[in-house]
């Protein structure tokens, strides 16, 4: 078995300004990755953390070191001014302003250390005419379109998790920061990272702009996504439900062949005006029996099928076990694998 490196980020030292969501879990991600993070915490949790998250251990904290300042106080902004001098980069998720009127703005920390790379993640960025109002994630995925297009046919649309926003934000600076360290390590000249998390979910919408471009999402034509009986999710007998996710022939041929519809023309797939009738067919084949029995039949084909599984069950799938993705730990929470994984080339040693 090859050897893991799972610290790629070791020697890279952070800095952490706590806030909620995206910010945390940014650096939560550097740390998983190797980087030491140290996190600034207020005296008090705030009132929506406690709110969401509980009272019990803060998994964004797992792997960092914690200090709780107030930092309105001269003797603790000095003090986060000396970790500033001796950090790569650091997180703050502040509205635009408030680190500045606070004395530890990206000058002031530019003046104890020019290398510093400064992270900022908000919902709107540091500019533009919404930059000083309040959001979440829904908000910001809602004006890049990308909420738009989860609305199938005359429905609203589907409310996201976090993940698309608040998510997708701590991944998109986390990218940042990286970038930015290693340009700072070859120029010696930081930077400031403006994570807007509109401006990240609109880019990591570029494949559903594409497809938006050529009439299958958003549009009034007939959506694979949203209307074919191959890519959607069904419920089962046991009122749990499976995705199936079809695209291509040859997924399709060996779908439409294990659920037994030898009737169904395989060359028609994207015939549109059959999709209603295939897809009541299919929407009653599912009903007929519970999810394990589909599991059974199409799990680890190439038919493109999963369960669509609670938190627990996915914590006790056999796949997700095998490669450790998620864990519950004895107080019953979620905890997740550091990603991407990293291993050494084949063939090479190290030094």
């Amino acid at each position: 078995m090859s050897t893991r490196l799972n610290a790629p980020l070791t020697g890279v030292h952070i800095l952490e300004f706590e806030g909620i969501g995206p910010g945390p879990l940014a650096g939560r991600m550097l740390a998983d990755l190797g980087a030491q993070v140290t996190v600034i915490t207020r005296p008090l949790q705030g009132l929506v953390a406690a709110q969401l998250a509980g009272s019990g251990d803060n998994p964004l904290h797992h792997g960092k070191t914690v200090q709780r300042m107030d930092l309105k106080q001269e003797a603790c902004r000095l003090e986060a001014l000396a970790l500033v001098a001796q950090a790569d980069a650091l997180i703050e998720g502040n509205r635009p302003g408030v680190m500045e009127r606070l004395g530890l703005g990206p000058a002031d920390c530019a003046r104890v250390n020019p290398r510093i790379v400064y992270g900022r993640i908000t919902g709107w960025g540091q500019n533009g005419p919404l930059a000083q109002s309040a959001g979440h994630d829904l908000n910001y995925v809602a004006l890049t379109g990308v909420l738009a297009l989860s609305a199938h046919r005359g429905e609203r649309p589907v409310l996201p998790p976090t993940v698309v926003g608040d998510a997708g934000g701590a991944l998109g600076l986390a990218f940042g920061i990286v970038s930015a360290v290693l340009a700072a390590r070859t120029s010696g000249q930081g930077s400031v990272v403006d994570a807007a998390i509109v401006d990240i979910v609109a880019m990591m919408g570029g494949i559903a702009h594409w497809i938006h471009d050529g009439g299958q999402l958003g549009t009034d034509k007939p959506s694979a996504f949203h209307d074919s009986p191959f890519y959607d999710v069904y419920r089962c007998a046991d009122g749990a439900y499976i995705s199936l996710g079809a695209l291509e022939p040859q997924f399709y041929e060996m779908l439409v062949n294990k659920l037994g519809l030898s009737d169904v023309p395989l060359g028609n797939q994207y015939a549109v005006e059959d999709w209603p009738d295939l897809k009541a067919r299919m929407t009653a084949l599912f009903l007929s029996q519970p999810r394990q029995h589909w599991c059974t039949l199409l799990e680890g084909t190439d038919v493109c099928f999963a369960p669509v599984l609670t938190l627990d069950e996915a914590a006790r799938h056999p796949h997700n076990v095998a490669r450790g993705i998620l864990a519950r730990t004895p107080t019953g929470q979620t905890r997740s694998h550091a990603a991407p994984r990293f291993t050494p080339l084949p063939g090479v040693t190290g030094p």
